[in-house]
């Protein structure tokens, strides 16, 4: 047996070496990216089994060469011969069972194009012959009848002319030199070197964004000083927004005019960071000092420490109004520093700090002030309400470094006795309110020492001072003829008698606070509306022994009332329609369910 003949061999043809994928991306994006005209020309590509295959433009042209006999080119093919097809010759693929492609449309070319640099994301892009001119759609024209801008993008790119150099034509036959002429000749006639692409992507694109309104808004007609007046008007938080807006808001919100004054609120803001950025800001102008700040408001800022108040004594001298209440974590050496370096400074509210015990300059101010000025600090308004470690030697101090004080409020201040007032009446003749409420240590006593204060003193509460009767009453009553306002509330030695001293000796007086005060009945009642006929505000809440007969004798002499309270007292409703028939600006108080 002779072995069977080997089978014939076939001869195929062996296709060109390719670019490597990663090689022809690389030079693709190196194209895109250095701007050149024709980045986009060595690119083609095909989805065959799945995959994307990508070739160079400069092989398939030699690969096409081969074929001009056909009557193709590298830029016209044959009718039979697609140009993205496989570089096997359409032969071997009939000869291998595998159908040619459909024919394209005449004289199409296909490449991709990348949309976005930083992803692999490519679309084809169909040159159609003839091309639109370039005047159908431009970025500011109208866009092409019949094409909706929600689903394709038209743009201005290279003819295809091009993007394949001239120099490929050498590399084919006469016959391709001549169809490749002929090509030319009739696109240079039908159309200009420019032509548009119709790019189908993925997602509906958005429409082009037209040149933004040249008009100005409402808002930026106004005149520098109109917003300034707005400005002016804002807090602190909605000043800083507004800075935010745009630079000419920035130059304004930043005007010193608008920085006289500066309100902090909320428990959970960092104080200290929020002061300390705005003195920066506002410094600027005037290197380390701030001279238009005059006012700081940080009341109920619970994080407020020692720093935020050091940073307003070295960057505000010019200070003359702080409000720390509620802020138990300033202490002595704060309050020292801000008061000798802001020489100005006149209102100050402590309330609620704790830590607080005196008012003092600091040593090193003592000792720079001449003896003629006896270390004085300008303040006059000063309220240490709740500062539960006040004790009379830090009211002694308090009094002899501020004796310019007209307004000191004292309130729940359990330690103080009388013998603080008696400081108090000796360095501040000046005092015009005093509130000494819930001060349950002061007595008779220390009211004689109050009404050495004399014809200055105007407001006087002592509300809750069980130990007040009517001797204290009696002393200021004879020596504070001008009184306005007293708060006597929870005095319950208060009586008539007191009540009637009061009445003869300050004919002036405006309001009373005789509340819960179960000695007080109809008689002083009486009295007190026979001589304080200017009176408007009467408080009798709780106070057991006042009847109909009293509020009558009132309500009859004291026409220009314009408040009275008689809660829990046991009163007639014809007593209070009496009242409300004979004052008609009054506002009744009452819990008789029958009066209405």
């Amino acid at each position: 047996m002779y072995p069977s003949a080997p089978p014939p061999e076939r001869h195929t043809e062996t296709p060109p070496p390719q670019l490597d994928l990663t090689k022809q991306r690389g030079l693709a994006l190196a194209r895109y990216r250095r701007g050149r005209p024709n980045a986009l020309q060595g690119i083609s590509m095909e989805t065959r089994h799945g995959e994307v295959v990508r070739r160079c433009s400069d092989q398939i042209a030699l690969r096409r060469g081969s074929s001009s006999a056909h009557g193709g080119d590298a830029f016209n093919p044959p009718a039979h011969q697609n140009l993205c097809s496989p570089l096997s010759p359409p032969a071997s693929r009939h000869r291998h069972g595998i159908q040619p492609r459909p024919p394209p449309h005449p004289r199409t070319v296909r490449f991709p194009v990348i949309r976005r640099c930083d992803s692999n994301e490519l679309h084809w892009v169909c040159w159609s012959a003839p091309p639109p001119p370039p005047s159908v759609y431009t970025g500011a024209e109208k866009r092409p009848p019949g094409r909706p801008i929600s689903t394709t993008r038209t743009l201005s790119t290279p003819s295809p002319g091009l993007i394949l150099p001239s120099k490929s034509s050498s590399l084919s036959s006469p016959a391709l030199s001549s169809n490749s002429h002929d090509t030319h000749s009739s696109s240079s006639s039908s159309a200009p070197a420019e032509t548009s692409a119709e790019v189908h992507a993925q997602h509906a694109a958005r429409p082009p964004k037209g040149p933004r309104s040249s008009s100005p808004s409402p808002v930026e007609l106004l005149p520098d000083h109109a917003l300034l007046q707005v400005f002016a008007r804002l807090p602190t938080n909605q000043l800083c927004r507004c800075a935010r807006v745009s630079r000419r808001w920035y130059n304004l919100a930043w005007d010193p005019r608008l920085w006289a004054s500066i309100r902090l609120t909320g428990e959970l803001l960092h104080a200290d960071r929020a002061l300390r950025i705005l003195t920066r800001r506002l410094c600027q102008d005037t290197p380390n000092v701030c001279l238009t700040l005059e006012t700081v408001v940080v009341s109920g800022c619970k994080r407020l420490t020692d720093r935020g108040l050091y940073v307003l004594a070295q960057c505000c001298p010019e200070l003359r109004r702080l409000e720390v209440a509620g802020c138990y974590n300033v202490s002595n050496e704060a309050v020292f520093e801000v008061v000798s370096r802001c020489p100005n400074l006149e209102h100050l509210n402590l309330a609620g700090c704790s830590k607080v015990t005196c008012i003092s300059l600091t040593e090193e101010a003592s000792l720079q002030l001449a003896p003629a000025h006896g270390q004085q600090i300008s303040i006059s308004f000063l309220d240490m309400s709740d500062c539960l470690s006040l004790e009379d030697e830090g009211l002694r101090i308090i009094a002899s470094h501020c004796p310019r004080l007209t307004h000191l409020y004292l309130r729940r201040c359990p330690r103080l006795t009388d013998e603080a007032l008696r400081h108090l009446a000796l360095h501040c003749p000046s005092v015009r309110e005093l509130s000494l409420s819930d001060c349950r240590l002061l007595g008779d006593f220390g009211l004689r020492e109050v009404a050495r204060l004399e014809g200055r003193l105007r407001y006087l509460s002592v509300a809750h001072c069980p130990r007040i009767t009517d001797v204290g009453v009696r002393y200021v009553a004879r020596y504070c003829p001008r009184l306005r306002y007293l708060n006597a509330r929870g005095c319950e030695g208060l009586t008539d008698h007191g009540l009637g001293h009061l009445a003869r000796s300050c004919p002036r007086l405006r309001s009373l606070d005789v509340g819960k005060c179960p000695l007080v009945s109809d008689g002083g009642l009486e009295r007190l509306a026979l001589c304080c006929a200017g009176l408007r505000r009467l408080s009798l809440r709780a106070c057991e022994s006042v009847s109909g007969r009293g509020l009558r004798a009132v309500a009859a002499n004291c026409g220009e009332l314009q408040l009275l309270n008689v809660q829990d007292c046991e009163v007639s409703p014809e007593a209070l329609r009496y009242v409300r028939r004979h004052c008609r600006r009054c506002v009744i108080e009452h819990t008789n369910p029958a009066f209405y």
